[in-house]
């Protein structure tokens, strides 16, 4: 058997946890087994090869769960997993999965009407079955037939870091063993989708086995179509990834024909037939004659029609021909560009990791600054912090800023807003602090006007900096609240309050259309990690590709800025002339 990568024995962690939960078992030993589901996914240490003593040097894993992660690495399960999947249907974990749906909830439908399947739920819920259930009335039934079409739309689909992480792995692979072939990912993956379908890998150069090497790749479960150019698998996990293979003098064109978008494709290919020319994945010709004009390079493409090159993360249809015709395309936002982080949890609420551990591990990353903002009271489930609580919390971080060198740590909160748009704690304690993030986290299906104004009355508080993950979405899981983006945009430049691209890899909130919106009413951008460990700190990557696909420049997010500037810029220490211009 193969070895399981880190996310396929997180995901076994996982399942255990959730069907403990259906039995009803102790939440201490719950806890256990996605505390360790979180530190094995999180690691970059490949699992598989780690022994018993490495194991237990990891975050959240003891003597007994080391033992069981050997196990799952060696036969692909461990004793409890397999007596658990007797015990229930392996199907009733979709329901688990399922937007609004918890163990109780699931429980009862399994218990009741033996309900073990998405399909189950669906024809129960259709006929009424349902509402012969305590407690599942007629609205109950329609959220769940709602959270089953959700679940339908996003099939698969997979998170960006998800795939990504996959591509690399199968690029990784495929040139170790065929050295003289260049490999790269494109598709979807390469222009920074927030979600990805295929995998798509282009090969160009010339092997006499590249596709049997392809297909005999470790993760393979099975071959859908073989060929000399193009190659089709499905990989562990759900992933279809497609290889084709091009000549060196066409690298080129492929690179920009199969990265897409489809939409940018087509109005790149209307501009050369305006041209007089022909543009496909082989090359660019002239129509009259067929005579070449490049291929082998990308940028040559198009330089040939006229255009700078363009990012591929800018490839979507939105005006970029226009603006690359124009040479006015903005230049867009690095990694290195980022010099602080802003949103991060340590054990104080709900983090993985102290307070010290998180502060040297951003240190080490190489970052100029942070703020920690554990939760607020209002999230109880998270141990979130009242008014003496977070004070304390404030004066412990300002007494490790003063010991520790190399970095400037803020003391900050993410303070919940209220259903009403109030703040969860008083602003007597709000002023005491160094940074204020603002952010939803209840009464979610509020419908728009109540959402909106709910969300610029907290961006009226005259001290949140912040507003963390606005829309509340969760990637393939949960539909965004319905807020008025614009509107929120305007409060936010109106009264100086920074909007946040938050970088866990199934929020990426604001989405890049939102951000780029929010851009151009104004507003600074800034982009955080949300880190709940010490390892979720490099998420911060996915943040810059939405911001990139935002069309944003250093000078557009907030946390380019050197300390002291950035210091100045939150709304909290800016003059009062320039809050209310």
């Amino acid at each position: 058997m193969a070895p399981l990568d880190n996310l396929a024995v997180a995901r076994i962690l996982s399942d255990i946890g959730d069907m403990l939960e259906l039995k009803g078992e102790n939440p201490f030993k719950i806890r256990a087994y996605r505390n360790a589901a979180d530190s094995v996914a999180n690691n970059p240490e490949p699992v598989a090869g780690v022994d018993a003593d490495g194991l237990r040097k990891w975050p959240g894993i003891g003597k007994d769960l080391s033992a069981k992660i050997i196990e799952i690495c060696q036969s692909g399960s461990c004793l409890i997993h397999q007596e658990l999947m007797a015990h229930f249907p392996p199907t009733l974990l979709d329901l688990l999965r399922l937007q609004g749906v918890g163990p109780k909830t699931v429980a009862l439908l399994y218990n009741e009407l033996r309900i073990a399947s998405l399909e189950d739920l669906e024809a129960a819920a259709t006929s009424g079955r349902l509402r012969e259930l305590k407690g599942m009335g007629a609205r109950k039934e329609a959220l769940l037939l709602h959270a089953l079409e959700e679940r339908k739309r996003h099939a698969n689909r997979h998170l960006l870091a998800d795939a990504a992480d996959t591509a690399d792995k199968l690029v990784e692979y495929l040139q170790a063993r065929v050295p003289e072939v260049a490999f790269e990912t494109v598709g979807s993956v390469r222009r920074g989708s927030e979600t990805c379908g295929d995998i798509d890998v282009l090969a160009s150069g010339s092997s006499t086995d590249l596709m049997g090497i392809f297909t005999s790749y470790h993760l393979v479960e099975r071959i859908l179509g073989r060929g000399d150019t193009k190659s089709s698998v499905l990989i562990r996990g759900g992933y279809q990834a497609d290889l084709r293979l091009v000549g060196p003098e066409s690298r080129g064109a492929a690179l920009q024909y199969f990265t897409g978008s489809k939409q940018h494709n087509i109005a790149l290919r209307d501009r050369a037939l305006e041209r007089g020319l022909r543009l496909n994945e082989y090359g660019l010709y002239r129509a009259s004659d067929e005579t070449r004009l490049g291929g082998d390079t990308e940028d040559g493409i198009y330089e040939a029609l006229g255009l700078s090159w363009i990012a591929p993360e800018l490839r979507e249809h939105r005006g970029e021909l226009e603006s690359a015709a124009e040479h006015r395309l903005p230049e867009l936002l690095q990694w290195s560009d980022l010099r602080g982080d802003l949103h991060m949890h340590t054990t104080e609420t709900d983090g993985k990791d102290d307070l010290e551990t998180m502060v040297l591990a951003a240190r080490d990353q190489g970052l100029e600054y942070i703020a920690i903002t554990d939760h607020s009271k209002a999230l109880a489930m998270a141990n979130g912090l009242d008014e003496t609580r977070a004070l304390a919390h404030a004066a412990r971080i300002r007494d490790l800023n003063r010991r520790i060198d190399g970095i400037h740590v803020l003391a900050g909160i993410e303070c919940d807003i209220l259903a009403d748009g109030s703040m969860d704690l008083a602003d007597d304690c709000l002023a005491e602090l160094d940074l204020v993030i603002a952010s939803v986290h209840s009464a979610l299906r509020q419908d728009e006007s109540e959402m909106t104004a709910r969300m610029v009355r907290a961006i009226e508080n005259p001290y949140v900096d912040i507003v963390a993950h606005p829309t509340t979405r969760a990637l393939l899981r949960r539909e965004p609240s319905k807020v008025n983006v614009d509107q929120l945009a305007r409060a936010a430049a109106a009264h100086g309050v920074a909007l946040e691209i938050n970088c866990q890899i199934d929020r990426l909130d604001l989405s890049d259309v939102n951000a780029r919106l929010a851009r151009e009413r104004g507003v600074k951008l800034v982009i955080s990690s949300d880190a709940h460990s010490r390892r979720a700190l490099a998420v911060k990557k996915w943040g810059v590709v939405v911001a990139r696909r935002a069309w944003a420049a250093k000078q557009d997010v907030l946390n380019t800025l050197p300390f002291e500037e950035f210091r100045a810029s939150l709304r909290r220490n800016r003059t009062p002339q320039a809050l209310q211009a």
